[in-house]
């Protein structure tokens, strides 16, 4: 009856009597979920068997289903820590669990130090150390890096020296494991004296950012427990002196020591051990090189604190003279930066295994050529208009190797490397993969292609000039740079090899397929990118990478991994003496030379870019001019100034002597000279190799002469002779 009152009556919940519910709880709850029972109910009332006793059974039942599924909702309703699983837990279940917890936990840590805080790491110098480039000839160019020297060994240096850096900044780094409270308090207490202990420092600037965080803090002394764990005390401490900063970009003990006082550590005075182990806390600031008072005072406190801690009587201290700094010239003539060593340098170390050895390297730099790519560019004479416009030069072999490159006109002034780091667009010199890829599907140098107006479509570009015709060859279309046939030919071969020739002359720059103004070279790319590709095209065998170290012949296995492709034979002539008429008689008759040489001009709209890329020997030049802000140029084309600047530099790379005066009875190119269809209206026509250009502009036409106080313009009213004015600027 206790069973059955117990379920029948029920209680009501917490729950329910606070909000004021009659709704019963126990029993009467689960009553409401099951069939309703009344006395009319023939199963409410136990029926006797053959008219003996009654049937209990069947209620008992139903009673039992009833309390199991109370049982259920209470536990249901209990937290996951008041149920049964776990109180019935016992303690040996809860040693045993808690011990695999502990140990996977172990695992994972010291699996996520392995990988984030390996060892070996602290053996590496934590700043990259110098790096010395010479020139292919042996000149220093550039010289970049920490000044790092060999790591110390502790059993090495005199006692006074271990004593001094002990002393100030960990004065119980023998015995602590890593963290140190009472260091803590003292130098919260005193004002001196690390907090952080040598272990936890050298966590910090091994291993972690300076960034000041309660994570950072947390991560370093999970560190320094680790180094504290696998390194013996010396370890440490030998890894902590050859690691530290001490100012002058000098990092480690002996290169500091040999900076300051032109001694080895192991020689150090105890004086001069006291000032270097001052550095530490704060090393620009207490330089002695600089600032010797500071590091005088700074080495006082060093000397108090050793005398503290029994390392030096007062007798010894007050004896000790002040140190004198002796720091030997070096050769500073060598800059820290230039345009090629910006490039280089990140190459160079990419091949320097990681240690504090000091790395000199030779490049492929022709320092004659490096020179003589800077006077030229320096003296390109630019218009008033033009004055803060900007140069570039990339020279290289056939096979890629640089031997001289121009970023700009003033590296002081601007570091920015605009041959290396300047994605400009490329102009009409596009148009040389355009007419191979028309080579390698077929079409020959004499074939034709409509050179009129374009009328259908959204892209309709146009000649300079409005200047066309029914038919024009490829070879002519190629040497006067006509804007219609280069988009013609794009669509008659397909954008899609266009961007196959492209990519397999190493161009990585986006191109999109079905574009037709990519004939005009709209994609953008390096100015060595470019060159590169017509390094290609020189050697007939491409991609060619450039690069600043010389690399020897490729082994068995590299040849037959490095995928290279080339052209026929026929094909690379007939484009070679497309590249040559050009020169000859087209847009590039700047640049010409009394011996063979291949190029092309490019112009990008609104004069916005100029440049010229061609090879003569096996020298690869490419020379572009235009404004860091993209603005447009007064008139500068890629056939005048950017032809002019190759046509020079190449003179002296190949040590060609300025060619004589012509003679009155020159017979002139019986071809004559062919239209440059490229150059728009009020565009310069260089006229000549003294600079004389010749500009169309409305319905005249003038002439002008560098230097001359004159111009002669001839129009409708005749000859005229005006004052010489400068270029207007070209047309929107």
């Amino acid at each position: 009856m206790a069973l059955f009152d117990r379920f029948w009556r029920g209680s009501r919940s917490r729950a329910d009597e606070a909000a004021g519910d009659e709704k019963p709880g126990g029993f009467y709850a689960l009553y409401e979920s099951q069939r309703p029972l009344d006395e009319d109910d023939e199963d409410f009332i136990p029926r006797p068997r053959g008219g003996g006793r009654p049937d209990f059974d069947h209620w008992d039942a139903r009673l039992g289903r009833i309390e199991e599924a109370l049982g259920i909702e209470e536990r249901r309703r209990l937290r996951w820590w008041q149920r049964d699983y776990w109180r019935d837990r016992s303690k040996l279940w809860w040693t045993s669990r808690g011990i695999l917890a502990f140990l996977a936990t172990f695992a994972l840590l010291v699996g996520w130090l392995t990988i984030t805080a390996p060892l070996s790491k602290s053996l590496e110098p934590i700043a990259p150390p110098q790096v010395t480039l010479l020139a292919s000839d042996g000149t220093p160019i550039a010289r970049q890096g920490a000044i790092v020297e060999a790591p110390v060994r502790v059993k090495d240096l005199p006692p006074h020296v271990v004593q001094a850096f002990i002393a100030i900044e960990d004065r119980r780094f023998y015995s602590h494991w890593g963290i140190d409270p009472r260091g803590i308090a003292r130098a919260a207490w005193t004002g001196y004296g690390g907090g952080s202990t040598i272990t936890q420092q050298l966590a910090k600037f091994t291993f972690l950012t300076p960034e000041q965080s309660l994570t950072r803090k947390a991560r370093e002394a999970l560190i320094a427990f680790w180094l504290e764990t696998w390194l013996t005390k010396d370890e440490i401490l030998e890894r902590y002196l050859s690691n530290a900063y001490f100012g002058d970009n000098q990092y480690g003990l002996r290169a500091a020591s040999l900076h300051y006082f032109y001694r080895q550590p192991e020689k150090l005075r105890p004086e001069q051990a006291a000032m270097l182990a001052g550095l530490l806390q704060a090393p620009s600031r207490f330089a002695p090189t600089k600032h010797y008072d500071k590091a005088q005072k700074r080495m006082e406190l060093v000397i108090k604190s050793m005398v503290e801690e029994g390392y030096l009587t007062p007798a010894e201290a007050r004896r000790l003279p002040d140190p004198r700094i002796d720091v030997r010239t070096r050769d500073d003539n060598v800059p820290t930066g230039t345009y090629f060593a910006d490039w280089a340098l990140p190459l160079a170390r990419e091949g320097v295994e990681t240690g504090y050895a000091k790395a000199v390297l030779t490049t492929t730099l022709d320092s004659r050529l490096q020179a003589l790519a800077s006077r030229v560019v320096a003296r390109a004479a630019l218009g008033p208009k033009d004055g803060g416009a900007q140069v570039a030069l990339v020279a290289m072999r056939r096979n890629g190797e640089v031997v001289a490159l121009v970023g700009g006109r003033d590296y002081a002034k601007s570091p920015f490397n605009r041959a290396t780091q300047a994605r400009r667009q490329p102009g009409s010199t596009f148009k040389t993969i355009v007419y191979l890829t028309a080579l390698e599907n077929g079409w020959e140098p004499d074939d034709t292609i409509p050179n009129t107006p374009i009328t259908q479509g959204s892209y309709r570009p146009r000649n300079a000039r409005e200047q066309y015709s029914d038919k024009i060859t490829l070879k002519d279309a190629f040497a006067q740079s006509s804007n219609v046939a280069a988009v013609r030919l794009l669509q008659a071969v397909g954008s899609e090899k266009v961007i196959r020739t492209a990519r397999g002359l190493g161009i990585t720059a986006a191109m999109v397929e079905g574009d037709p103004s990519l004939a005009l070279g709209t994609s953008s790319m390096t100015l060595m990118e470019l060159t590169a590709a017509y390094a290609g095209i020189a050697a007939n065998e491409y991609p060619v990478e450039p690069h600043a170290f010389a690399r020897g012949e490729p082994g068995w296995w590299e040849w037959l991994t490095t995928r290279k492709e080339s052209m026929s034979g026929r094909v690379h002539s007939d484009l070679e003496d497309m590249l040559r008429a050009t020169i000859n008689r087209g847009t590039g008759r700047n640049a010409a030379l009394p011996v063979a040489n291949f190029g092309k001009t490019g112009t990008t709209q609104d004069y916005r870019d100029a440049l010229f890329v061609g090879y003569a020997g096996d020298f690869v030049v490419g020379v572009w001019i235009g404004n860091d802000d993209n603005s447009p140029l007064a008139g500068v084309t890629g056939g005048s100034l950017p032809a002019r600047i190759w046509r020079d530099f190449m003179r002296g790379a190949l040590r060609i002597e300025a060619a004589p005066a012509p003679r009155a009875d020159d017979t002139p190119d019986p071809e004559g000279p062919v239209q440059p269809l490229d150059v728009l209206e009020g565009q310069a026509i260089p006229v000549g190799e003294g600079g004389a250009e010749l500009r169309i502009e409305g319905s005249g036409v003038t002439l002008t002469q560098p230097g001359a106080p004159v111009e002669l313009r001839l129009g409708e009213g005749g000859l005229v002779v005006q004052p010489s004015a400068a270029p207007s600027p070209p047309p929107p």
